[in-house]
């Protein structure tokens, strides 16, 4: 493990190794909570995409489908792309795409084009994916300097994002403000505050260490190989599926299931990512207190019962609806990030695990909205959520891959 940041040089004069960390800190924080408002920015604006369109739940999950198809093809190579340029380069390359790819797809919204706002959508994807493994092995890094558990307060901070920016979707779903300006004003904000956190990160590359220069030569395929990765992978797989689903469906699912206006569902969105703040900022106790396996269960379990609640609780109104979201979303908040820190453990391959780990859970982005939009037709959007379910009961018993790794590893 990498030195802790109470070093005298820190307290001397503000410049030292515990200055620079506190100012990387600030800087990852800044990271994901602009990465949560620019993927808000959009998933608040799914109905009216799909409205705007004319899609059928089958033809939104396609469109979808371009989205999750750039995050898988950019995630391979995006821990070798951070290790070459620098994590903070490579965010804001992440950012760059991703903005572009907001313009495109709301011009594509705006001409009612759906080939436009597919390719707008694989743009983003880009970004995403390579922003998303930018931030986490940054974030994974300063954790371990910091010598304490701070994953999920980043991701705590990504879920505010989502949070804002699902307020400000509901506003302008209400007021009627077109999805290309919603978007484009996104984009803008996306690209300063991914320049900003940028400007905080830690310098690279990271080979100070002795040996860690050394072990940067090992091919990075070797990771594919390794079981406790891969299972890493599953348990980060049943995460983002379980996440993923409610940022992509939840809103859709509340107002075509229990009949309402499309602003109501926005704010079911807005009370899952509401949910999942506060689990990711009170996660990092329990996860210290507890540690990570039985904090997981506990977690799976609880997004199981809240999904239930939002499928089955029609007869009870739109209460059931939003209290099933809250617990759906203190459910899903600890899984991605712990999985992230997982494969980040040992330093020496964060870079190559991570990249493993994040390829398997967007798998998850990849088949979720094909396959959500196909039950959709069948049996309705509402019922479709119980993938989510038929998922993560399985995934209870790959929790204990996430063990951490001995400290001599």
């Amino acid at each position: 493990m990498s030195v802790h940041v109470q070093g005298s040089a820190a307290s001397a004069g503000g410049i030292g190794p515990g200055s620079r960390v506190r100012r990387a800190h600030i800087g990852v924080m800044t990271a994901f909570i602009a990465a949560g408002l620019a993927f808000a920015g959009l998933a608040s604006r799914i109905p009216d995409v799909r409205e705007l369109l004319d899609l059928t739940p089958s033809g939104l999950g396609l469109l979808l489908l371009a989205m999750s198809s750039g995050a898988v093809i950019s995630l391979p190579s995006s821990g070798w792309l951070a290790g070459r340029i620098g994590a903070a380069r490579a965010v804001l390359t992440g950012a760059g795409l991703l903005a572009v790819g907001l313009v495109v797809a709301g011009i594509g919204t705006a001409l009612l084009a759906v080939w436009l706002t597919a390719a707008g959508l694989f743009l983003v994807g880009l970004g995403t994916g390579t922003w998303d493994v930018a931030m986490n092995l940054q974030g994974a890094e300063v954790e371990r300097e910091l010598g304490r558990t701070v994953m999920p307060h980043y991701h705590a901070w990504f879920s505010l994002g989502t949070v804002v920016a699902a307020g400000i979707g509901a506003f302008a779903d209400w007021a009627r403000i077109p999805v290309v300006v919603h978007l484009g004003l996104t984009a803008l904000v996306t690209v300063g505050a991914a320049a900003a956190a940028g400007r905080r990160f830690l310098p690279a590359p990271q080979t100070s260490e002795p040996g860690r220069a050394g072990e940067t030569r090992r091919n990075p395929l070797a990771a594919w190989l390794e079981p406790r990765t891969l299972l890493v992978g599953v348990v980060v797989l049943a995460a983002a599926f379980t996440e993923g689903t409610a940022n992509d469906w939840l809103s859709v699912a509340i107002t075509d299931g229990y009949r309402t206006e499309s602003w109501v569902g926005v704010l079911g969105f807005a009370a899952f990512v509401s949910a999942m703040t506060v689990g990711r900022v009170l996660g990092t106790g329990w996860l210290d207190r507890h540690g990570r396996v039985p904090v997981l269960w506990a977690a799976f379990a609880l997004a199981t019962a809240g999904a239930l609640l939002v499928i089955f609780g029609t007869a009870l109104g739109l209460v059931a609806a939003f209290v099933g979201a809250l617990l759906w979303g203190l459910g899903a908040s600890l899984g991605f990030p712990v999985g992230m820190s997982a494969a980040a453990d040992d330093p020496r391959h964060a870079a190559a695990r991570v990249s493993v780990v994040a390829s398997i859970g967007y798998l998850a982005f990849l088949a979720g909205p094909p396959l959500l939009g196909f039950l959709g037709d069948h049996v309705g959007v509402l019922y479709a959520l119980m993938a989510v379910v038929a998922l993560t009961i399985p995934a209870l018993a790959v929790v204990p891959a996430t063990r951490p790794l001995p400290a001599d590893r």
